[in-house]
């Protein structure tokens, strides 16, 4: 993947001043053609590859908090002294160096061998079955392993296709600027070479919990011992005329973003419906493919639900300076072959329609279970039902949130991951709490938007900076306290805020 950090700094391995290297910051050199960052803890100075494994994001610039250290654009945080990738974005690890000192000086001699240990979960049920494919059945899978399970691993994913980079669908890949095999997380062979049972295509029924069973489509049945749940969401269908002809798509799987790719050889012209993140996602990929572009939404602003007025009307801004025709306050009454008609009566020209007017939680397999369910299934702060041994995460689970005090449900790519390495741990008796705070970026053209904390409503918004200058800090409050932060040009800030909310929520736990 593209990214990497150019070389700069010192050459490690001819020396420096063992004072250049201070407290909670990271020194960027490089060894052998490759950037090394070296940070100090305590007595220790620890020497890691200055590159994120997700995208190659520059680490130099991201955050140190404790013995981790945390990437400026998604967030994916590493073990200093191990290189274990232990948040989500990455799943890989980074590389560690061994330091050397002589007397004042420190010399980086070389790529340390692997440093993260073998576990022992504390249990240990057997067989172990994840509902879903997407991130939070993945990063599970991946978990349990890490983790030391080594039982019987099912992953059973409706989809066709193995797990796969989603948020990439409706960005860089339908852009034409990342490649297919950037695509899949994982190769092939990878899920067969860690045990991890991966099936394809499986439509499971029914949840027969009192015999400890799932039940898949022509009546195959998988016992467990303990049970993911990680169904994620379902796009929200057209139910108007002509909302079923061939050139009308959704994007949530990679077959969609595919099928939508397909159809840009003879189309010139597109309505995306909604103006959601991923609709303005699609609407900034299709732009770059060279399409005109119209977008039609029932609000008055795009994305002023989420956040805000002032966010909403630098977005729409954003996107207008890239051509994209806006018609707020109407919605679609039919889909002709040839064009769109909206309630207003006008038509706008459409040789390809796409829907991105949101989506629902899979959780009709929990609600016939008879789970315990408030708009999405409820879960304690160790991602368990009410159920014992059955667990849910990513956008389907309501998790408590000790910060607030509130039970948030998020649909987030970066949360569903972590969820999902959170649920693995627990279902191996961990007992850890769920003290993240929900992240996650849209990209838009060349500029990426971060945003950390959970706000359905607020009291008032904040601005620091310039959004029109992208640099500007954008905060969330409901009466003092700060619920959640946007930033534009600031991804540092954005680390902080997400380290400070962690802390108020792991403080709010104990």
């Amino acid at each position: 993947m593209s990214g990497a950090s150019e070389l700069t700094g010192p050459d490690l391995t001819r020396g420096i001043a063992a004072d250049l290297v201070k407290e909670g910051e990271a020194l960027l050199g490089h060894v052998d053609g490759e950037g090394v960052l070296l940070a100090r803890r305590g007595a220790d100075v620890l020497a890691v590859s200055a590159s994120c494994t997700h995208y190659g994001g520059p680490l130099a610039e991201g955050l140190i908090v404790g013995d981790t250290i945390r990437c400026p654009r998604h967030h994916a945080c590493f073990s200093l002294r191990t290189g274990e990738a232990v948040a989500a974005p990455a799943l890989n690890p980074i590389a560690c160096w061994t330091v050397e000192r002589r007397a004042e000086r420190l010399f980086v001699v070389g790529k340390a061998k692997d440093g993260i240990s073998p576990r022992t979960p504390p249990a240990a049920p057997s067989p172990i079955v994840i509902v879903g494919g997407g991130a939070a059945g993945q990063a599970a899978a991946e978990a349990l392993r890490r983790e030391g399970y080594s039982g019987k691993l099912t992953l059973l994913s409706a989809d066709v296709a193995p797990p796969c980079d989603r948020p990439n669908l409706s960005k860089d890949y339908l852009a034409g600027t990342a490649p297919e095999e950037w695509i899949p997380l994982r190769p092939p062979e990878f899920f067969a070479d860690n045990g991890i049972e991966l099936v394809l295509g499986a439509r499971v029924t029914d949840l027969d919990l009192a015999h400890r069973s799932v039940v898949v489509g022509g009546g195959g049945r998988h016992p467990f011992g303990a049970l993911l749940l990680a169904t994620g969401a379902e796009p929200v269908k057209l139910n108007i005329p002509g909302s079923d002809l061939p050139h009308v798509r959704y994007l949530r799987t990679l077959a969609d973003s595919r099928s939508i790719i397909a159809m840009l050889g003879a189309a010139r012209r597109a309505v995306v419906m909604g103006a959601s993140f991923i609709g303005l996602e699609v609407a900034a990929a299709l732009r770059a493919r060279g399409l005109e572009v119209h977008v039609v939404a029932p609000e008055a602003r795009p994305l002023e639900r989420v956040l805000g007025p002032e966010l909403g009307d630098f977005i729409r801004a954003l996107h207008e300076a890239h051509g994209v025709v806006f018609h707020l306050g109407q919605t679609a009454t039919s889909i002709s072959a040839h064009d769109v008609t909206l309630g207003n009566g006008e038509t706008v020209p459409a040789d390809l329609v796409v829907a991105g007017i949101g989506v629902r939680p899979a959780v009709t397999l929990a609600e016939r279970a008879g789970l315990a369910m408030d708009r999405g299934i409820l879960v304690n702060e160790y991602l368990e039902t009410s159920v014992p041994g059955v667990f849910a995460a990513g956008d389907i689970a309501r998790w408590p949130d000790r910060r607030t005090g509130e039970k948030i449900r998020v649909e987030h790519w970066v949360v569903a991951e972590r969820h999902g390495q959170l649920a693995a741990r627990n279902m191996l008796g961990r007992r850890e709490p769920c003290t993240l705070a929900p992240f996650f970026w849209s990209q838009h053209y060349d500029l990426s938007i971060s945003y950390v904390g959970h706000a359905e409503k607020w009291d008032r918004i904040d601005v620091e900076g310039s959004l029109a200058g992208r640099d500007a800090r954008v905060t969330f409050l409901s009466g003092v306290r700060r619920l959640a932060i946007v930033t534009v040009g600031r991804d540092r800030q954005s680390l902080v805020a997400e380290a400070e909310m962690e802390m108020e929520t792991a403080a709010a736990t104990k």
